[in-house]
């Protein structure tokens, strides 16, 4: 991949987290809560500093974005309010969108709507917030 496709991907992951990745002073707290640590080839605290850095390449390569439980841990023992699980949502949000170059346009969701009245609302906004660009 192209050095600038990579840069365009980092800083929509840096602007999808919310946070900025500078704030972390690398401490390792966030790794060292982690409970599915040993099944994840990056560390939340690595997820974090490769966004900063730009060295998302191999973040993108790698599925440790779906080894992520969710479960906020590494949220809570930040002291700087990182919040790294932001970013490794955010990677999978990325690694969403590059698989799969369709998206949901607003003007089609009337149309679904009006297809199957039984699809539920939150369905239909997360595909418009996981595929919109």
């Amino acid at each position: 991949m192209l050095k600038s496709e990579l840069d365009k991907i980092r800083d929509v992951i840096v602007e999808t987290a919310g946070v900025n990745p500078r704030k972390c002073m690398r401490c390792g707290k966030c790794t060292a809560t982690c409970p599915n640590y040993d099944n994840m080839e990056f560390h939340p605290n690595q997820f974090v500093n490769m966004c900063e850095t730009g060295d998302i390449e191999k973040l993108l390569e790698s599925d440790a974005a779906y080894k992520c439980l969710s479960c906020m841990a590494c949220v809570q023992r930040c002291p700087r309010q990182v919040q790294p699980a932001k970013f490794i949502e955010a990677v999978r949000l990325a690694l969403i969108r590059q698989r799969d170059s369709s998206y949901l346009p607003v003007e089609k969701i009337s149309q679904l709507v009006a297809q199957d009245e039984k699809i539920p609302q939150q369905a239909l906004m997360a595909a418009f917030r996981k595929f919109k660009k």
